[in-house]
Parts: C-alpha cells; structure tokens; sequence
C-alpha cells in the first residue's frame, strides 16, 4: 500500500503539472487533527479550476494521471443518485493497493464554512487564509426546546409503524422504520445526552460512529442491543430496549434544557405497542 506521503505527492505533483489545475484543498478526516489516524481514511480532495469542461466524466484523464481505479463511482453521472448540484464533477476512486482519493473538481470559489480543512496547492493566491484545522465545526450543539419536543415525539410516533410491521410479518418495513426514522432520533437524542456531558466539546461522528468513546459503557452496551437480526423476538427487545435508552438520554436533556418532557406520549406508545405484541402472541397459541 502506498504510503500517505506517496499519495500526497501524487495528488499535489498531478496539480502541479496540470496549469488548469489553480488550487488545492484537502478536507475530511485527514484534515481533522482529532480523528484517529489509520490507512482506512479517505484522501478528500478539491481540484480548484477555471474550465470544469476537460474534466467532466473524463476517465482517460483519471488514468493517465493516478492510474486505473479497482472501482470507480461519478455520482453526477448516476441516475440513481442524483448530484448534489452544479459546478463541480466527482471522481470517487478506490486503486488495487486499498488507497481511496475522493477528488471533486470545482471552478466556484471555495467559501470557508468551518470545516477542517488544508490548502495544499495555491497557484494564485486566491484561496483565504485558513486557521489551523479543528473538529470545532462538527462539535455537537444544543437542542433548542422546540426541538427537542419534535425529536421526542417523533421518536414515539415512529414507533407505531414499527409494530404494525411486525404485527403483519411486514420485516422489510419494520426494520426500515426502526433502523432510519426511529434510529435517527434516538441518535440525535444520545448526541445531546453526549453533549451535555462533554460541555458540547466534541463530535459523536458521523451517524454515531464516536458513541462508543462518548457513553457511558452500561449505555453503549444498551445502545448496541438495539441492533436486531430477523428474529420478531429479538426485534421487539431492542424496539424496547431503544425505549428504555431513549428515555434515560431524554430526561437527562430536559432536565439540562429545563425543558418538560412529554411522559404521557411516551406511555401511550409503549401500552400501544404492547398491545400489539399481546396480539401477535394470542394469535400464535
């Protein structure tokens, strides 16, 4: 595998070559001083150009430079994932040796948005001065009340459309419903609960990926239960489990916040949900 300094001089000496090519940037992990360093992280970089036109869907262009991608993926050329917008071309490569280059070429000026960040390569002078990167823009913030009310109910009404999924051997639905929308407040529910305690000096990561640093190890032992195979029995003691935990994380938030939190949703979903297993189980004996 080649080495981070053989990449580096790869990716700047093809920039350097190239007069098209006016800047450099690099983001991501490997601008983030915080985050562990392994040979598994991304080399995220920005070509800064005044034509995007020669390097649009250019594959010849990509082999000639970094040599044959093992697997290639141009999302603005994909129908199934549609780009995220104007201006710029992607090129997501993985090569032979495991090393991956995300390069994305832009002609609009970089704006400075907080994110870690290295200039590399600056041919004019036109990128700004950037300060000395930190993971301070990903550090997790405080729920307004509002919000905080919107993500508990949220949470306890997703929570029905689980049930009824089971109730009618519906798996792929059920697990839809629990892994993405009722997951994806309990997550946010534990990035609070995370701050709070952390005096919202960090980052959970990417969908959670730092809970395991930032819990407690009795709750991350729960929060792992709540990954669940095909088995109807095990789905419901992790809908539950994701309960019990989410209840924990939301009262220490609102009593943070000196917000109230709504008991009563909370207990009419989970005597509904039991109902539902007392249901399923009657029409099994």
């Amino acid at each position: 595998m080649r080495s981070e300094q053989e990449m580096m001089d790869l990716i700047i000496g093809v920039a350097k070559a190239d007069d098209r090519i006016r800047a450099v940037l690099m983001v991501g992990s490997r601008a983030n001083p915080t985050v562990p360093r392994d040979k598994y992280q991304d080399y995220d970089i920005t070509y800064f150009v005044k034509d995007i036109k020669p390097f649009y869907n250019n594959v010849e262009w990509i082999e000639k430079n970094f040599g044959k991608p093992a697997i290639l993926q141009m999302p603005e050329n994909m129908s199934l994932i549609p780009p995220e917008g104007d201006g710029h071309f992607a090129y997501l490569m993985i090569f032979d040796d495991g090393n991956r280059i995300d390069l994305s070429i832009e002609y609009a000026p970089y704006v400075d948005d907080g994110e870690p960040a290295i200039v590399l390569l600056d041919k004019d002078g036109t990128l700004p001065p950037l300060p000395a990167p930190t993971d301070k823009h990903w550090h997790i913030k405080p729920p307004t009340e509002k919000l905080f009310a919107d993500c508990c109910n949220e949470f306890w009404w997703c929570l029905n459309n689980v049930g009824k999924g089971i109730a009618r051997d519906e798996l792929p639905y059920a697990m839809k419903m629990f892994n993405d929308y009722v997951r994806d407040m309990l997550n946010k529910m534990i990035e609070w609960y995370i701050g709070i305690n952390t005096n919202f000096s960090v980052s959970a990561g990417k969908f959670g990926k730092y809970f395991k640093k930032h819990l407690p190890p009795d709750l991350y032992a729960m929060y792992s239960q709540t990954y669940s195979d095909s088995n109807y029995e095990n789905l419901w003691a992790s809908v539950f489990t994701a309960c019990d935990l989410f209840h924990t994380a939301a009262l220490r938030v609102a009593e943070y916040g000196g917000y109230v939190y709504n008991q009563r949703e909370e207990d009419a979903m989970i005597k509904y949900l039991n109902r539902i297993k007392n249901e399923i189980m009657l029409r099994q004996s």
